[in-house]
């Protein structure tokens, strides 16, 4: 399966990037404070960066956002990770949020090389990478093509492992008119579709001012080969939820299984919407205390025969 050509994502006006900004900075009211915000530059984009670092010594972890929103949604995770070291929240360019793209980066090779430079310019070590969605994808698209400043990946129900069918277009559709909804009716149609997110006024205005006013960077990418899956050496972290529309467990397992050095764990929730969010983040931070980049390095060097 081939991706679509690319293009370079763009607001519809500058009256439409004003009305999104003016709501970015109340959902970033959302994270945990203070964090700071700054802009790296590449050689393909102008990227803005979250960071929250009370443990600015530790070992950096950096978020990768799913299609379509920016590094806001990551607030129910962030002072949880922050205890292991410093975190980072990447607002992918091309989607709607204050980065600037100057290349498309959806072709792999494209996004690897743009994500390595930026990696290089957070930190002199390498990252834990965090990726929901199409940032799970970006993750294991780094870990195949430019895992030299990677130490592991964590991926939240992400794209690339299996095709977009009807009942993933059916979920996205039903997701979308239920944030249209009174209050009232949304925190019924939140709690059926496993979606807390929903009830964030906040999350769901910029969500709109972005979809309305900003064209996206196409996001379909192909589907991972179970050869470039058997090539992620370092450790994975591969998380589903039992009802997710993107990915069945059946699907999780059977892909995950090719990476060698990847757990699969199944926990209640729908595609990005996980509602045990302490156990969520528990999950995570052991895995990432159990792979500090000392070990692997190791397994990586066992992995290649070094």
């Amino acid at each position: 399966m081939l991706a679509p050509k690319a293009e370079v994502g763009s607001w519809v006006s500058d009256a439409a990037r004003e009305k999104f900004m003016a709501v970015y900075d109340q959902a970033f009211a959302l994270w945990p404070q203070p964090y700071e915000e700054f802009d790296i530059e590449t050689a393909t984009a102008t990227t803005r960066v979250h960071a929250y670092r009370p443990r600015p010594s530790g070992e950096p972890i950096v978020l990768l956002t799913g299609a379509g929103f920016n590094a806001s949604g990551w607030y129910p995770h962030v002072a949880a990770l922050a205890e292991d070291g410093p975190v980072y929240g990447i607002d992918m360019p091309g989607d709607p949020n204050p980065s600037i793209m100057r290349a498309p980066l959806t072709p792999p090779a494209s996004c690897a090389a743009w994500l390595d430079e930026l990696l290089a310019q957070l930190s002199d070590r390498p990252a834990h990478l965090v990726g929901m969605s199409y940032g799970g994808w970006i993750a294991m698209n780094q870990a195949i093509r430019a895992p030299g400043r990677v130490a592991s990946i964590t991926l939240l129900d992400p794209a690339g492992l299996t095709k977009l069918d009807a009942r993933f277009w059916w979920w996205l559709t039903i997701s979308g008119l239920a944030t249209l909804t009174p209050m009232p009716l949304r925190r019924h149609l939140a709690r059926w579709l496993d979606s807390p997110a929903m009830l964030e006024r906040q999350l769901m205005t910029l969500m709109w001012a972005g979809s309305r006013g900003y064209r996206m960077e196409p996001k379909f990418p192909a589907i991972l080969t179970d050869d470039e899956l058997r090539a992620i050496t370092i450790p994975a972290l591969l998380i589903t939820g039992a009802r997710s529309a993107l990915l069945t467990p059946q699907e999780a397992r059977a892909r995950g299984s090719l990476m060698p050095h990847a757990e699969v764990a199944i926990v209640p929730g729908s595609h990005g919407g996980f509602n045990r969010i302490n156990a969520l983040n528990d999950r995570i931070t052991a895995f990432i205390q159990a792979h500090p980049i000392g070990k692997q390095t190791a397994q990586t060097d066992t992995a290649t025969g070094n």
